[in-house]
This record gives structure tokens, C-alpha cells and sequence, in this order.
């Protein structure tokens, strides 16, 4: 069974008989059944009964009922409400529009409505280049999606996609105080979403496009970045990358071995194997093994021009086979996958001191405490082990510094800038073989990538306020 998880907490309101053991007999039947009790806490008392709301996180949802079952099966006591939290926690949504001016009087009307706001739609058309200043668009992206690769659940579709955007908004907003808007298209033609992005840019400063299944998000980020004066970023590819190679970076230093001298397998070939692999070989990376669902990558796979790039860039050795195969002798492995289809024993043919990037989410490549017994470090995207290779490490401060930069255009020396960042933001007294990235809630991160992506981008002035 998973670890439990803040991601199926529940609250389970019980009444109880008053009594002495009453909260060490809750607390006992949550860990009879393997859950974790977060909170216990009294709601109401009186003389002969208490209500009582028993907080804990469980592992799935089936593992929720199991622990809401075990409660009520202690003597004398009646379970009332059983609350999953994440659903609370999304209830109405997780965003509002809030007016950073005040609007209390006709004043204040006449200045930010009409009339007066007719001014300064004038002086826009006069010159459009005022709009970065005096409009939302100098600090807001648009986070576009179609559906059609929601996490690790597939095409699910603009509606359903929505909490997941909500989510990506509000991690803006945390780490680098960029207002962020779900945009969630109904369509997954890639010619009208191209139109419709294109048609919606003027009032966005960015465009971060977020899961968009694989070959159309290559074709519609760069039919987007020829078209639009904003930059264009695929947060898939390109913050997967750029997390990957910070992490990279600094586990090579913990086993004190060389990007350029490594064997890299990566396995996913879709859009995070493809940006991820691009960015490695930027940054010196000559021997990389790229593996899709029929083994190694070959020359001759030409299925689409994006694969045929990386067939065309990767196993310099002319190997064939399976994951299995490539992964004999190699140094480092990189997942952006398929859940368990890599186990201990693939991994202890590696090389010594090898290094394991099991990404798949929310069920690894390669269980980690098993790839432990063999690779010196391991890493995943889960926030319940340690090294979480997590993109918001990036995307925050990337459209931070681009924002402030006035960019145009994102480039390879930008993420690999921003990268550098990230793995900087690791003191050599703090890096270890659990300890490779620094955490999401480090405030020092953002704006330490924002400030890299700003020096490449050519200006440090940041935002003009100057009217």
C-alpha cells in the first residue's frame, strides 16, 4: 500500500462517549487499519457524550473507507460526517478577481471607469506598446489547455482539466506573484487552438500551455511562438527540463561524475523526454539512450519529426533492445513514463553509484525504496519521498523573470539559466544523495530564477511603473 497522503485526508465527525481513553481508542483504530491521524479534535462537549472530528490521511480512496470503517466500529461510537478534504479544499474553486484599486466614491469611479478611462484607452491605441504598463497584460499569463493530457489521467477533457489550472494559477501567485487565468478550450484541433490563443494574447504578458498530449503540443508551441510578441512556454517540456537538469546537476556532484561523460537513459519519448533531452544535449550531455514503449529509440524511427530529432540525437552506439537493455551499465535513468515497469533488479545492472529519476506520477517507474538498494540517488515527483522533482521550482520564476524582462521569446540559455538557479539554491553544506533540490516552499528560489531568466533576457530594470 502507497504511503497515506495529504492528498486523501479526511474528517470523519464521530460522536463518542465521554470517557478517559476515548481519544487513544480513535487514535488506535486509525493505525489499525495503517492511516495517519493528523488532527483530533473536541467540537462539541457535554456531560455524557462528546462530537468529535478525527483528521487523517489515508493512501486511496478505498483506504479512506476502510479507516472511516474502523472508527465506527468502536464501541460506542456513531460516525456522522465523512468529509474528503481535497474536495473541501476545491469547493467554488480556488481563485477570485480581486481590484488592486479602491473603488468607494465617484472619484474613484471617474478614474478607473468612464470617463476617465477613455484616456487611457486612447493613449494604448496611440501607442501600443503602453499597454504592458498601463493594463494587466505586464503581469498576467494565460494557462492554456485542451484536456487532453491531464496529469497521469489522460484526455479527460476542458471541464475536468479545470482544477488542475486553478492549481497551476495559484502556484503562480504563491511563489512569484504572477496573476495567472485557466484558460480551458474545448477543442483539441490544433488550428483552432493556435487561432484562439492567437486572437486571445493581447491582454496576457505570457502564454504557458499545460498538457497538451504529445505530437500537437510541439507543432501548436511552435506555431505560437513564430506568431505572437509574448513568450510561449510549455510547462511539460520545458519546466519538466529544466528541473530535471537542475536535479541532474547536483546528483552528479554527489557521486562525483561528469554530464559529459555519462551513459543517460532516458525512458519517454513524448513531450518531457523530448525537452528534456534537448536541454541535456544544450548543456554538453553526448551519451543519451532514449526509450519509448518498443525499447530503444531508432534511427529510423520517423513516426513524426520530433521523435526523428531525438532518433537523430541519441544512442551514438547504434544500440537496440529493451529499457531492460539500455539500462545495462548506465549511469544515469530517467523516467517520464509508465508506472512499475522497472524493478530492483533493473536497476542493480547499472553502473556504481548510479542515479534513478523515476517521474511517472503518481506511481514511479521503479519503485523507489527498492531502486534505493542499488543507486546511490533517487528521485520522483512524489512530494512523500525525498528529492521531489516538482516544476514549480520553475515556471513561477521563469515567467517572473520574463514578465520583468518585457521577453519576447524564451531560449535554450534561459532554461539553462534558470536551471543553474535551481541547483545553485543547494549549498554544498546542504547537498546530499536526499538532498539534490531545495524545497518548493524555499522562498529564495523564484526570485533567484527570475533573476537569471532576467540577466539572459538582457535587463535587470524589472517593471516600468513610470506613467
Amino acid at each position: 500500500m502507497p504511503n497515506p497522503s495529504p492528498g486523501y485526508s479526511i474528517t470523519v465527525r464521530v460522536t463518542a462517549p465521554v470517557g478517559a481513553g476515548t481519544t487513544s481508542t480513535l487514535a488506535g483504530a486509525v493505525a489499525s487499519v495503517k492511516g495517519a491521524m493528523t488532527a483530533l479534535d473536541v467540537v462539541e462537549s457535554h456531560p455524557d457524550h462528546m462530537v468529535i472530528d478525527v483528521t487523517c490521511d489515508a493512501s486511496d480512496v478505498e483506504h479512506a473507507e476502510q479507516i472511516a470503517s474502523a472508527i465506527a466500529d468502536v464501541p460506542g461510537v456513531v460516525v456522522g460526517k465523512v468529509s474528503d478534504r481535497t474536495f473541501l479544499l476545491h469547493l467554488g474553486g480556488k481563485l477570485e478577481v480581486v481590484p488592486k484599486v479602491p473603488l468607494k466614491h465617484r472619484d474613484d469611479l471617474s478614474r478607473a471607469y468612464t470617463p476617465g478611462v477613455a484616456r487611457v484607452c486612447t493613449a494604448i491605441a496611440e501607442n501600443p506598446e503602453d499597454v504592458r504598463r498601463l493594463t494587466i497584460k505586464r503581469n498576467t499569463v494565460a494557462v492554456v489547455t485542451d484536456g487532453s493530457a491531464v496529469l497521469g489521467l489522460g484526455n479527460i477533457g476542458a471541464a475536468a482539466s479545470i482544477p488542475v489550472m486553478e492549481g497551476k494559477a495559484a502556484l503562480f501567485k504563491q511563489f512569484a506573484d504572477v496573476d495567472a487565468w485557466p484558460v480551458c478550450l474545448d477543442t483539441q484541433d490544433t488550428d483552432a487552438i493556435v487561432e484562439i490563443v492567437r486572437a486571445l494574447a493581447p491582454v496576457y504578458g505570457g502564454i504557458n500551455l499545460e498538457d497538451i498530449s504529445a505530437p500537437r503540443c510541439f507543432e501548436i508551441e511552435a506555431r505560437l511562438r513564430d506568431m505572437l510578441d509574448i513568450p510561449v512556454f510549455h510547462d511539460d517540456q520545458h519546466g519538466t527540463a529544466i528541473v530535471v537538469l537542475a536535479a541532474l546537476t547536483n546528483a552528479l556532484r554527489v557521486v562525483e561524475k561528469s554530464l559529459d561523460t555519462v551513459k543517460i537513459v532516458v525512458s519517454g519519448v513524448g513531450a518531457a523526454g523530448h525537452a528534456i533531452i534537448r536541454l541535456l544535449v544544450a548543456q554538453g550531455a553526448t551519451n543519451i539512450v532514449a526509450c519509448g514503449r518498443n525499447g530503444i529509440l531508432s534511427p529510423d524511427d520517423t513516426s513524426d519529426s520530433f521523435r526523428s530529432w531525438i532518433a537523430n540525437n541519441t544512442n551514438p552506439d547504434s544500440r537496440s533492445g529493451s529499457l531492460q537493455d539500455a539500462l545495462a551499465g548506465a549511469d544515469v535513468f530517467i523516467g517520464v513514463s509508465a508506472p512499475d515497469i522497472l524493478t530492483g533488479d533493473d536497476i542493480e545492472t547499472m553502473a556504481e553509484r548510479s542515479i534513478v529519476f523515476a517521474l511517472a506520477n503518481p506511481v514511479p517507474e521503479v519503485d523507489p525504496i527498492a531502486a534505493g538498494r542499488y543507486a546511490a540517488v533517487v528521485a520522483t515527483g512524489r512530494s512523500d519521498f525525498p528529492n521531489q522533482i516538482n516544476n514549480v521550482l520553475a515556471f513561477p520564476g521563469v515567467f517572473r523573470g520574463l514578465l520583468d524582462a518585457h521577453a519576447v521569446e524564451i531560449t535554450d540559455d534561459m532554461l539553462i539559466a534558470a536551471a543553474r538557479a535551481i541547483s545553485d539554491s543547494v549549498s554544498p553544506s546542504e547537498l546530499n544523495a536526499t538532498y539534490i533540490v531545495p524545497s518548493v516552499f524555499d522562498a529564495a528560489v523564484a526570485p533567484a530564477v527570475a533573476a537569471a531568466v532576467r540577466g539572459v533576457a538582457g535587463t535587470g530594470a524589472g517593471r516600468d511603473d513610470d506613467v
